[in-house]
């Protein structure tokens, strides 16, 4: 038995991010990228959220532990567009709880691709 994606594309984990996570391929959109990082949030996966932000603005760690970690609930994806061959943007919602309170995270994404792989560039809040 397989265990259904949290990117919310309702394939097995193995089939979806997972093998984005285990390094066997690179993600092909931007799209597919935000969905991966959104995963690697849940399972903890650090190293892969470090290794997939664009050296520019990626940070020297991630600051989890200073305080409750967030439980992940879901993700909607709301627009994906490529600007260019190089450039993208990814509008998503990322619904999560932490001690007990739900929360929304609304962001527009920009990622680029450099040597043929697609890296988190930053994020602005979305409206609404």
């Amino acid at each position: 038995m397989s265990e259904t994606c949290p990117c919310g594309l309702g394939r097995p984990y193995a089939e979806c991010c997972g093998r984005f996570h285990a390094g066997e391929e690179l993600p092909p959109t931007a799209e597919a990228l935000m969905r991966s990082r959104y995963t690697a949030y849940v399972l903890g996966l650090a190293d892969y959220l470090l290794a997939t932000w664009h050296p520019s603005t990626r940070p020297a760690t991630l600051d989890h532990e200073g305080g409750p970690r967030p439980k992940w609930l879901g993700l909607k994806v709301l627009a994906h567009s490529q600007d260019d061959a190089t450039h993208a943007r990814v509008e998503f919602v990322a619904r999560y709880k932490i001690g007990g309170r739900a929360h929304r995270m609304h962001e527009l994404s920009r990622f680029l691709r450099e040597d043929g792989r697609w890296f988190y560039l930053d994020g602005e809040p979305g409206e609404g």
